[in-house]
């Protein structure tokens, strides 16, 4: 039970440090068009996420699947302005409560990639074979999926009470959260290292 706690620790601090930003970042820009209302639409796309990142996981526990660092590291910023932007063209329109399916694949691709990005970590902690790294694997995965929650849960409660207090249609908060996301990303894709090669 304790080796549970601590892989499930592991994926939870994965997602809440505060040098790792860009997962929160991706997930403000993925909830924000959402209300408490939507719980199970959001909790559908946080649980994608995990699938995506988990089998990220297990294609490069099992070198299945390698992509260079640099490459990663470029494309998860990608993935978080091409959310926010999405929120940008589509905020106040009924289309969120229709089809999923652009922001649930820009999910899932999402997920793949940020495992991708922590696989080489993921497998130093975990020496031995691939086979004994799938249950602390899956471990892990439930401690992102917890903290994801969590995260969530904080951008609800103040899109919540920047509504009811401030008096903030969803449409602008939307709007001003996306916007901020944007100018947070954008600075990272510029300074990112693959445009000095």
């Amino acid at each position: 039970m304790s080796d549970f706690w601590m892989y499930f620790k592991i994926g939870l601090h994965h997602v809440l440090d505060i040098n790792g930003y860009d997962h929160v970042l991706f997930l403000i820009a993925l909830s924000v068009p959402y209300a408490f209302k939507d719980w199970k639409r959001i909790l559908l796309l946080v649980t994608i996420f995990t699938i995506g990142h988990t089998l990220a996981l297990i294609l490069s526990v099992f070198n299945i699947v390698t992509v260079k660092a640099s490459w990663v590291e470029f494309l998860i910023p990608i993935t978080i302005l091409i959310t926010a932007f999405f929120n940008l063209f589509t905020a106040g329109k009924s289309s969120k409560q229709e089809s999923i399916t652009f922001i649930g694949a820009v999910t899932l691709f999402f997920g793949i990639i940020h495992g991708l990005g922590f696989s080489n970590y993921f497998k130093s902690i975990l020496p031995g074979n691939p086979t004994d790294k799938v249950v602390p694997l899956l471990e892990f995965a439930l401690g992102i999926e917890a903290a994801q929650i969590v995260v969530v849960l904080m951008v609800l409660l103040l899109s919540f009470i920047v509504q009811t207090l401030f008096r903030f249609n969803k449409r602008d908060f939307t709007l001003v959260m996306s916007a901020f996301v944007i100018g947070v990303v954008v600075p990272m894709i510029i300074d990112n290292p693959i445009w000095k090669r």
